[in-house]
């Protein structure tokens, strides 16, 4: 998985991952997140903000 991101976005989404489960991630909106799909978007797109290398958004 990692491979397709950049350093930057791996330790984003790290960080986003690590405070998912410590309980102090928020999402935009304010909310508490639990879901590790959306600390993952959270990660990438805090990266993506940052100048991080990160692949387009694929829609499914």
């Amino acid at each position: 998985m990692t491979s397709k991101y950049g350093e930057k976005a791996s330790s984003k989404v790290g960080k986003a991952m690590h405070e998912m489960k410590s309980g102090k991630l928020k999402s935009g909106s304010g909310k508490k997140v639990t879901n590790p799909k959306q600390a993952v978007a959270i990660g990438l797109s805090e990266a993506r903000k940052a100048g991080g290398k990160v692949p387009p958004k694929k829609h499914h």
